[in-house]
């Protein structure tokens, strides 16, 4: 997860979501103009026992404040309530796709065969863009699992591709994410061009919704064996590129388990958040910015995260 140094592309993913409150029963990017932030409208919903407030006239002040689109889903795993704002939209996932990487791979890969030394190049290094780790490994490579904690940690391009050649390549992923229930999530492309959306195409995209889905799954352990959900989560709260973002949000003494990513415009971060008062929250926020020049600004995702995660409080 970093800004790319390579050439701009553009972004145009369709605004078509609406606003829906209730309980529910989950390389370089630059979007072009064509995103502008539409006025989600308000969908109807029976009366749930248990709700979250609107905060869909905040949200737009924000997308406004920081010319950009916005996307959240946040769902308490107690009670069901869920916030949703462009939840159904589609936004590029960036880096945020190495958390469900690895737990395909601790899904997938198991006792020894986790220990097994990759190696690799200076080539493919220089190939895959951003890779704090694995730069400096080439010489001696790494045990498979310490690569998927690389990738999680340290958001390391090269081990994403690594872990995602020993599962099965992206298609492979992409076949996991069917499996749990994720229909929506396109993944198509490794480090660096997963950060590449053409005009139009859904292409390396999800929904809010959908990696909110997806996160509920890791997290309830009706995927992840007991040991291998604790093993993700540890690699999630030591995240080294989170701290300015959902982290930065949450109220105090809560603590975040996160995955970002980002890249151009795009900026984005996945968590699932502990509370010292209820269930946890698991939150999405996807977002990118409106200017096809403009760069992300992590304040806005901090600021998002805190006005989702201030409708949980109890």
């Amino acid at each position: 997860m970093t800004r790319s140094t390579g050439g701009v592309v553009a972004i145009a993913i369709a605004v078509a979501g609406g606003l829906v409150l209730g309980l529910v029963g989950c390389a370089s990017a630059t979007p072009s103009t064509s995103a502008s932030p539409s006025s989600p409208t308000a969908a109807p919903t029976s009366a749930p026992p248990t709700s979250t407030p609107d905060r869909s006239v905040e949200f737009q002040a924000l997308e406004a404040e920081f010319g950009a689109r916005v996307g959240v889903s946040a769902l308490d795993t107690g009670t069901g309530a869920r916030l949703s704002y462009r939840a159904d939209e589609r936004f590029g996932y960036a880096s945020t796709i190495k958390a469900l990487a690895a737990a395909v791979f601790l899904h997938e890969v198991r006792g020894s065969a986790r220990d097994e030394v990759v190696t690799w190049s200076a080539e493919d290094v220089e190939a895959a863009g951003y890779s704090p780790v694995t730069s400096e490994q080439v010489e001696t490579g790494l045990p498979l699992s310490q690569l998927a904690e690389a990738a999680v940690r340290r958001s390391d391009n090269t081990a994403l591709n690594l872990v995602l050649a020993r599962i099965g390549g992206p298609a492979a992923l992409d076949a996991a994410l069917g499996a749990l229930g994720d229909e929506v999530t396109e993944v198509i492309n490794a480090e660096p061009l997963l950060n590449v959306i053409e005009p139009g195409s859904t292409d390396d995209t999800t929904t809010p919704a959908a990696f909110t889905d997806d996160l509920t799954r890791l997290a309830d352990g009706s995927y992840l064996k007991p040991a291998d959900r604790a093993t993700l989560l540890a690699w999630m709260s030591g995240n080294a590129t989170g701290d300015t973002l959902i982290r930065a949000g949450a109220p105090a003494g809560w603590q975040v388990a996160d995955k970002s990513g980002g890249a151009g415009g795009i900026r984005n971060d996945i968590a699932i958040v502990d509370r010292p008062d209820g269930a946890p929250i698991v939150l999405t926020i996807l977002t990118n910015t409106l200017d096809p020049d403009a760069e992300y600004e992590d304040a806005l995702v901090a600021k998002a995260a805190s006005l989702a995660l201030a409708a949980f409080v109890h």
